[in-house]
């Protein structure tokens, strides 16, 4: 068993929800990749791969919100470590280490411009480099602003072909519907009745399926997106669509109740906080216009 593996299942033994540690472990796991790739020497976490692992995630231009939770992700495995008698220091400071967000200070979103969504678009109707199951994908993710962990879990019993809606199940097994566009069912049919009934789990609950499993896994679909901004020439991440998805619904005129709604925020005011802000760049072409 490898060290992912037993941290999950200390995870599990500790009572922390299934959420919690799928995302505990993927951050996990995402360090480890990064140690494997840029870290010459075998180590398993020590105060040097962290500062630059930190490093990387700066330059990477990872939200301050993101890069803190893998800090606190990091900082529950090194408790793990220590409790196993693999390392012996604690080699991260939650209080020193964390980013710091000034308080009050305005929350810039980031979100995918028209030019680029229209880039986008583009690329994922060429069925030479993309699957229709990576397309759906990429629609889902757009037009319903669904988290990933909401979208690899989509059963497809949660599809309603005669309303064309979908039932997302979300944090604290919250339930909310949303309408989904004529393009996006189309897409879901296509997919359904072809590319998925080749698949050796296309009897699986999930309507997303892999190569070797029945339901995709979120670094799955991180991998790809990640080999897709190599093409496009900007990153892309699977949270950016949920940006783009709330922000492009508040620019076209939909109420902030309506948009809280559909995102699934416990709140309005969590809308709020996060997208009533204008992007970076409207800001330079409100100043531009003076």
């Amino acid at each position: 068993m490898n060290l992912a593996k037993e941290f999950e299942q200390w995870l599990v033994e500790e009572g922390k929800a299934p959420t919690t540690i799928q995302s505990y472990v993927g951050d996990v796991i995402g360090f480890q990749k990064y140690l494997e790739e840029k870290v010459a020497e075998n180590q398993l976490l020590s105060r040097f791969a962290f500062v630059r692992y930190k490093q990387h995630l700066l330059d990477e231009v990872f939200s301050s919100a993101t890069i803190n939770k893998k800090i606190n992700s990091l900082k529950v495995y090194n408790d793990f470590l220590r409790m196993k008698g693999i390392v012996n220091d604690s080699f991260i400071h939650i209080k020193r280490d964390r980013i710091k967000v000034a308080a009050g200070s305005e929350h810039v979103v980031t979100a995918l411009s028209d030019k680029e969504v229209e880039q986008l678009l583009f690329c994922l109707e060429d069925q030479r480099k993309v699957s229709r199951r990576n397309q759906l994908i990429a629609y889902l993710l757009l037009y319903t602003g669904v988290r990933v962990s909401e979208l690899i879990n989509i059963k497809l019993s949660d599809i309603d072909f005669l309303t064309n809606t979908l039932t997302v199940r979300g944090k604290g097994g919250k339930v909310r519907e949303i309408s989904m566009r004529k393009d996006v069912v189309e897409l879901i049919n296509q997919y359904v009745k072809g590319d998925r009934m080749e698949s050796k789990f296309r009897e699986s609950e999930y309507l997303l399926v892999s190569q070797r499993a029945q339901k995709m896994h979120r670094d799955a679909i991180r991998d790809w997106l990640a080999k897709l901004s190599k093409e496009l020439g900007f990153k892309l991440h699977p949270h950016l669509f949920r940006h783009t998805f709330c922000t492009r619904l508040l620019k076209k005129g939909v109420d902030l109740t309506t948009v809280s709604k559909l995102a699934g925020h416990a709140t309005v005011n969590m809308t709020a906080k996060f997208y009533i802000q204008t992007t970076r760049q409207e800001k330079m072409e409100a100043v531009e216009l003076l």
